[in-house]
This record gives structure tokens, C-alpha cells and sequence, in this order.
């Protein structure tokens, strides 16, 4: 079961006794989490009946004492057990997910790491439990996934400013939505965010970035890659080489895709690599300026590069001085 399905499920007043959450991406998690602790019981309700335990501090026989006691004035009762993966001998909560307190909703927030399928507590948990297992989105998928957020807000956004938040935010889905959130906030009446909202409220600014940096390699435009080069030495924060390459990598890994597909249009490139079809036209012009062996030879030097960048055969050349001599030999 999905977050949104289980949020859904709860706002429609259907509750089962055990919620178990866990996995990999913690945005899902803190997201059902969040919903249990502020929208399950009213104002008048929680004083009485919600108990949040920690996990580093929590002990199993207090949990389940917590979850078996009855709701005062309410219907229900909540407990939520908050970074559970820190709790020692979780797994005896076992007996308790195998006869639960009907009335008590019990959420278990397991982050980064997955209860043992081969317990008796993942058998118990998936018998009588409601269970989310969580995945780290790709990163090929955020800008779809955060296009979605903007439509949840009654936005639109160009696709331009799109990728311009996505690369500059990456993958952390928490930051992804308080900055859409931020930009709702700040449009006021308008309704389409663009590059410049993104240059003014999130602080990319829309000349000097990875997403141009790309764009001009792309192209073979050294003179205006080494100013974007220029302007992140000047504003370390901007990005970080540890940003700029593997974003280069995963373009130029899916343009050495594209010599692959017989004579690829806008359709069955944009299929074939998986992307957006508005971006197929910056790989179908690379490929004009870069033959097979070019682009496998920026792929080798993109890796060599990076390996330098984490001291790797290197004396301590800057970011910027490695960008620079990189971007010389990739477009020579």
C-alpha cells in the first residue's frame, strides 16, 4: 500500500489496528507519520489519547503497555514509534501485532533499513499488519514526480524551470516540496512558475548552471562552459563538482544510448532514452557535434575526472581547475 492510499484510507475513517513502515526514502515514511500525529485525533483528543516513543530511547514493554491501554473520551487512540530501526528487541513486539488493541492505531516509522522477511515478526506484521516498503526514486524520475507536486499546488511550471529545481535540489523530496511550497506562496496570484521565479526564491540562478554547464558542452561551447565553470568557483555553493559530474555522466550516458536506435526521431529517442520529449532536441544536437567514440571518450574522461575529484591520482587540483582542464580535453 502506497502513502497516499493509507493517508486516503484514514481521511475516509478506515483504520487497521498496525501500520509498518519502512524502507529507503524517508519523505513516504514522515509523510504518513506526520498525518498520524496532527490529522488521526482532534485538538480536544490528543492530550489524552497520542504517545510518540523514540526508538533509541524506547523499550518494548512500554510500547506495547502504551498500545494495549483503552482511548480516554475518543474512539481511538494513537501511538506512533518514531525511528524504530534504533529500538532494541523490537522483534518482541511480535506478540502484539499477532493480537492487536482495536481501538489503539499503532504506526511504526522503520527508516532505511527493512524488517527480516524470514522473522516471525515480518509474518505476523504481513498477516495482520498494514505494511509500506519504501524505494528511493530515480533520479530519472523526480522531475515527474515534482511536476506532480506542483499540480497537487494548482501550479504549473516550464519545463526549463523544472529541471532547474530538480537539478539544483536533487534527490531529497522533502526539499523538492518545501520549495514548491515556498514558490506557491510566493507567486501570489500567478499560477505558472518560471526560470526567473526559480533564479529569485530558490537562488539557482538561470545562466549559471549545471543544467547550461550541460547545455554548453553539449553544444561544444568551451568559452561559455568555462564562464559557468567560473561563476561556480565564485560561488562554491552553487554546485559542487560532486553535482556537475555525475549530472554530465547520466546526460552523456543516455546520448551513448543513442547511437543505438536506427535513425531516431524526437518519438523514439525521447522512448528509447527515457526522457521527456522536450529534452530530446539537446541530445539530437549533441549528437551532431559528438561521434560514438567522442562521447565514449568523454564518458572515460568524465570517470577519470571524478575519481581525481576525491583525490584519486591527484595532487589537489581546485574543483574549478579540474572542470576546466576537463572540459579543455572534451571539447578539443
Amino acid at each position: 500500500m502506497s502513502a497516499e492510499k493509507i493517508i486516503t484510507e484514514w481521511k475516509k475513517g478506515s483504520f487497521k489496528p498496525v501500520y509498518w513502515l519502512e524502507g529507503e526514502e524517508p519523505f513516504f515514511i514522515d509523510q504518513v507519520v506526520d498525518y498520524a500525529e496532527k490529522h488521526l485525533l482532534n485538538e480536544s483528543e490528543t492530550g489524552f489519547n497520542l504517545t510518540v516513543f523514540y526508538g533509541k530511547d524506547a523499550d518494548w514493554p512500554s510500547v506495547v503497555n502504551a498500545c494495549r491501554r483503552y482511548p480516554m473520551f475518543a474512539e481511538r487512540q494513537v501511538v506512533i514509534l518514531k525511528e524504530a530501526q534504533q529500538m532494541r528487541d523490537i522483534e518482541k513486539l511480535e506478540a502484539y501485532v499477532d493480537n492487536p488493541q482495536p481501538s489503539t492505531v499503532f504506526v511504526v516509522s522503520y527508516k532505511d533499513k527493512k524488517v527480516d522477511g524470514r522473522s516471525k515478526l515480518a509474518k505476523v506484521l504481513k498477516q495482520k499488519g498494514e505494511m509500506l516498503t519504501t524505494k528511493k526514486i530515480y533520479d530519472s524520475q523526480l522531475p515527474e514526480w515534482a511536476g506532480q507536486v506542483v499540480k497537487q499546488h494548482g501550479l504549473s511550471i516550464t519545463q526549463k524551470a523544472l529541471s532547474l529545481l530538480v537539478d539544483h535540489i536533487g534527490n531529497d523530496l522533502s526539499r523538492i516540496q518545501n520549495e514548491i511550497e515556498k514558490l506557491a506562496v510566493n507567486l501570489n496570484a500567478r499560477k505558472n512558475i518560471t526560470e526567473d521565479d526559480i533564479e529569485n526564491y530558490i537562488g539557482v540562478s538561470k545562466e549559471f548552471n549545471v543544467f547550461e554547464l550541460q547545455d554548453a558542452v553539449a553544444r561544444k561551447d568551451l568559452p561559455k562552459a568555462i564562464r559557468i565553470v567560473q561563476y561556480f568557483e565564485a560561488n562554491p555553493k552553487a554546485a559542487p563538482i560532486q553535482l556537475v559530474l555525475p549530472a554530465l555522466y547520466n546526460f552523456f550516458s543516455k546520448l551513448y544510448m543513442l547511437y543505438g536506435i536506427p535513425n531516431p526521431d524526437e518519438k523514439s529517442a525521447a522512448l528509447a532514452l527515457g526522457v521527456n520529449p522536450y529534452f530530446v532536441k539537446d541530445y539530437l544536437a549533441a549528437s551532431r557535434k559528438y561521434d560514438y567514440q567522442g562521447v565514449e571518450r568523454l564518458l572515460l574522461l568524465l570517470h577519470q575526472y571524478n575519481l581525481r575529484s576525491i583525490g584519486v591520482n591527484d595532487g589537489g587540483t581546485s574543483d574549478a581547475g579540474l572542470l576546466k582542464e576537463m572540459l579543455v580535453k572534451a571539447m578539443a
